[in-house]
């Protein structure tokens, strides 16, 4: 790989980090009083043995050591072991019963300590876990985590990763990620909650305890929870959408505990409408008017320098007229979605692929027509398999959670694919209240809620569907803005415009001339790539360190309203 010195090293701020950075509450579906934050300063080191490494580095948690704002800015071999080292004591008072050791994410393979006491060992890149370290607690802590990350033979679900960046690859990730905090909780306390709303009758399922109950505020009012569950109905109840993201907060009381959470009446449903299959939202056709987002960030990689970068990012394009955004093979923190639950954007949500890719087999060919396969036959390693799987399952119980949440996608463009009717089923029986589209752009080898295509090179065509169509890539026009390119040398895209006059020009004219003729044949969705520039890829609204916008609400807006389906 390349040096990053080769490269635009890019900050999106000029505001340095806090001493504790990412210190806001890290699961805002689930609030607790109970919070220590374990960001900022780490000791870090690398090599073939931990007992052998010296920790002769200062990281920055929660950013990735391959990032700017770690600290490290360096892409370590695959080989070597990742060891961060944090000591650490309690506030007086802190310790209720339990006390638990939250990892918000870690890329790839951890193995956590505390004083010299194994406590924790997890798997995959993108998903939280936690331990119970009650029992080896002192006055004075010190937590060791071991990472190793084992990119290169993608058996574990890896996105857009690689150990060669370029193109459409980026810069690999690896290490701590997302926040590292503590909470206390009693002997019985509130493990999880599941709010249902079925025929406008909520059912709050609250994991850990039997009896308690529910405070809704919005309300004024309290419900019982009995055997772990509080039910209720709401007359006339407000439903979420982008245009007004009403939330019901609650408390869940129970006699030693109290969690703050909320839900959100929304509807998803596909029909008929005027002989046209429609996805509606709370009973009424809507069109998602969306943009690819990967979530990468010049200075922080898969972690912006701070929350509030979501929600800047998110009211400016809900500016722009987008409702929605197709947040593309990446999982984010938790407070990111909810952030899009409280602001009102539509989350399109993508599984993160693993397994092999090739080039010529999963893109030049599909792009070209060769759309065909029996992918009962491919990506047979069984680890894999079952390592997508596994992750596919825990990102639906993290994200079910959150009403802006309306749209899986399974497999992308082939990567990783197999057995796409079995996945599509397994998704289904996990949650069906949400649209799935099953093979995004092709290889359509099974069921799926969404006839889904790529369209890049060539004009948009529509033909009829017995599905609701959905656009979930196309665009890709590009625009270096001098000074805030990544690699100037070497720039990618789908499209080139010398000024941004040209390109807000030539994305009008993608939606006026191929999106917006297509709405009426029963096009029901689009999704232009993409929110920002990413490295080599310049085909961004915003450049990549977030300093410049491309295109601007009032150059438009005028577009976006047109997509509205009457």
């Amino acid at each position: 790989m390349k040096k990053n010195i080769e490269f635009n090293k890019m900050y999106t701020t000029n505001e340095p980090l806090p001493r504790v950075p990412w210190s806001e509450y890290p699961r805002p579906f689930m609030v607790r009083d109970s919070y220590f934050c374990l960001n900022g300063k780490w000791d870090f080191g690398v090599g073939q043995d931990r007992r052998e490494i010296t920790l002769n580095k200062e990281i920055i948690v929660p950013f990735p050591p391959e990032s700017l704002l770690s600290g490290i800015d360096e892409v370590y071999d695959e080989s070597l072991i990742r060891v961060y080292k944090k000591h650490f004591s309690l506030p007086k008072n802190f310790q209720k019963d339990r006390v638990l050791l939250h990892f918000g994410a870690i890329d790839q393979i951890a193995d956590v300590y505390l004083n010299d006491n194994h406590v924790a060992h997890h798997v995959g890149g993108y998903t939280p876990f936690f331990a119970d370290i009650t029992e080896y607690l002192k006055e004075d802590n010190e937590i060791i985590v071991e990472v190793k990350d084992e990119l290169s033979n993608h058996t574990l679900p890896y996105g857009k990763q690689t150990t060669n960046r370029g193109g459409m690859w980026y810069t690999p990730v690896s290490g701590i990620w997302q926040t590292v905090w503590i909470e206390s909780v009693p002997e019985e306390y509130v493990k999880d909650i599941e709010t249902k709303i079925v025929d406008d009758k909520v059912k709050i399922e609250v994991d850990g305890v039997e009896s308690g109950k529910v405070f809704v505020k919005e309300l004024n009012k309290e419900y019982p929870v009995t055997n772990g569950v509080a039910e209720f109905s709401i007359d006339n109840p407000t439903y979420w959408a982008p245009d007004s993201p009403y939330l019901y907060h609650f408390d869940v009381i129970t006699k030693d505990d109290k969690v703050s959470s909320y839900f959100a009446y929304r509807k998803l449903s596909i029909k008929t409408v005027n002989g046209i299959k429609r996805l509606l939202l709370n009973d009424k056709p809507y069109f998602l008017h969306a943009l690819l987002d990967q979530g990468y960030w010049s200075d922080g990689l898969f972690t912006p320098h701070s929350p509030s970068f979501y929600t800047k990012e998110i009211e400016k394009v809900k500016a722009l007229g987008f409702n929605a955004l197709r947040k593309h093979i990446k999982i984010e923190p938790q407070i990111f979605y909810s952030e899009c639950d409280r602001l009102g954007i539509i989350v399109m949500q993508d599984m993160i692929n693993n397994g092999e890719y090739s080039f010529i087999k999963d893109t030049a060919l599909p792009t070209v027509g060769f759309k065909k396969k029996n992918d009962k036959r491919l990506h047979k390693n069984k680890k894999s398999r079952e390592a997508f799987i596994s992750t596919m399952k825990e990102t639906v119980d993290i994200l079910k959670k959150h009403p802006s949440v309306c749209y899986w996608t399974i497999f992308n463009e082939g990567w990783g694919q197999f057995e796409s009717q079995k996945a599509y089923e397994l998704l289904k029986s996990l949650d069906n209240t949400r649209f799935i589209d099953t093979t995004s752009g092709w290889f359509i080898c099974g069921d799926s809620d969404v006839d889904s295509r790529h369209v890049y090179f060539k004009k948009i065509k529509i033909k009829p569907s017995d599905k609701p169509i959905v656009v979930s890539e196309f665009g890709g026009v590009t625009y270096a803005v001098k000074d805030h390119v990544f690699n100037p040398s070497n720039t990618y895209g789908y499209g080139k415009c010398e000024t941004r006059e040209d390109f807000v020009k030539a994305i009008r004219a993608l939606y006026t001339d191929q999106i917006i003729p297509h709405i009426p044949k029963g096009l029901c969705g689009a999704v232009y790539t993409q929110v920002s520039d990413i490295e080599d890829e310049i085909n961004g609204l915003f450049t990549y360190d977030r300093q410049i916008d491309k295109i601007y609400p009032e150059e438009f807006i005028d577009v976006s309203k047109k997509l509205i389906i009457e």
